[in-house]
């Protein structure tokens, strides 16, 4: 057990905190927190979480978390971006110096080679474009020229077509009764405002007036996404994590409510029924965050 973890759990058990307890309040799953109190940060989904479920864990038991996360700071994996930038920064003279020591006698050879074979192919190229302007030549015919002949119609008088007036008319009345449908069923919808539940990591928005009851989560960023019905079964194709430029669908039609669960808040945008969900809570100050939506087609 490192230090980190001995004060987080003693902390916890000044409060009276089960590992349950904590669990229902930071709604972090109990074997992440028992592994941050003991130190154990391999079962962890990714570095980013590991920062994050401390800050959690700190803040439910009244603990200064940027205290803790600097104090203990050599006991918290980097993040993996920062390891990956340095690597490559040393890895890159190293590649070049490499990239130097290769010998050019064989590319020399292979001058003379790569020379002739270049003229042959520009010999082809031009054999065959003479061999198709040749052929294009022969194969067009002379037309005879012919006398033009004038044709004289005799007048008509034209009448206006009532049926095809009548009919432009009902087809620009139908467009415009759709478009004003579309319009209607759009302002019908109505998203509340989020409310915070108790444990500030909570967020509950009321949807009305909508048929539909679509959700669309645009991730910019690796993060954690998981969406559940009002039974917490799993709705979406998968909960885990996704990453920059992924896309989670799921039509939660006949659902009483969704429960969506960001790991990183602000690494994606929630839409229902292609409509932004505000958040409640700035992401920074609260990077996990759950979303509840519950649905009525009533306003």
């Amino acid at each position: 057990m490192t230090e980190l973890g001995t004060r987080l759990k003693e902390a916890r058990l000044s409060k009276g905190y089960s590992l349950d307890d904590l669990q229902e309040i930071t709604k972090i799953q109990k074997r992440y927190l028992s592994a941050i109190e003991e130190g154990n940060y391999s079962i962890m989904p990714g570095t980013f979480y590991v920062r994050a479920f401390i800050k959690q864990y700190a803040e439910a038991v009244d603990l200064s978390a940027d205290e803790l996360l600097e104090t203990y700071k050599s006991e918290v994996p980097a993040n993996k971006t920062v390891e990956s930038t340095t690597t490559a920064t040393i890895q890159q003279p190293q590649s070049r110096r490499s990239l130097s020591k290769i010998p050019s006698k064989g590319f020399m050879d292979l001058m003379p080679k790569l020379v002739v074979a270049l003229f042959i192919i520009m010999a082809i190229v031009v054999f065959w474009y003479l061999f198709q302007q040749k052929v294009n030549n022969n194969s067009t015919p002379v037309k005879k020229e012919e006398p033009p002949q004038v044709q004289v119609d005799p007048p008509k008088t034209s009448k206006p077509d009532n049926n095809k007036g009548n009919a432009t008319a009902a087809g620009e009345d139908q467009n415009t009764t759709d478009k004003d449908k579309t319009k209607k069923d759009k302002k019908q919808q109505k998203l509340s405002k989020g409310t915070l539940v108790n444990d500030n990591a909570t967020t509950d928005y009321t949807l009305t007036g909508a048929k539909d009851f679509k959700i669309r989560v645009e991730v910019s960023g690796e993060t954690w996404v998981g969406v559940q019905d009002e039974n917490r079964l799993e709705i979406s194709k998968k909960a885990t994590v996704y990453h920059a430029d992924d896309i989670v669908e799921v039509d939660a039609k006949g659902k009483e409510s969704v429960r969506i669960r960001l790991g990183a808040a602000s690494n994606a945008k929630v839409f229902v029924n292609d409509e932004e969900v505000e958040y409640a809570i700035a992401p920074a100050n609260r990077p996990t965050q759950n979303i509840v939506i519950k649905f009525s087609e009533k306003e």
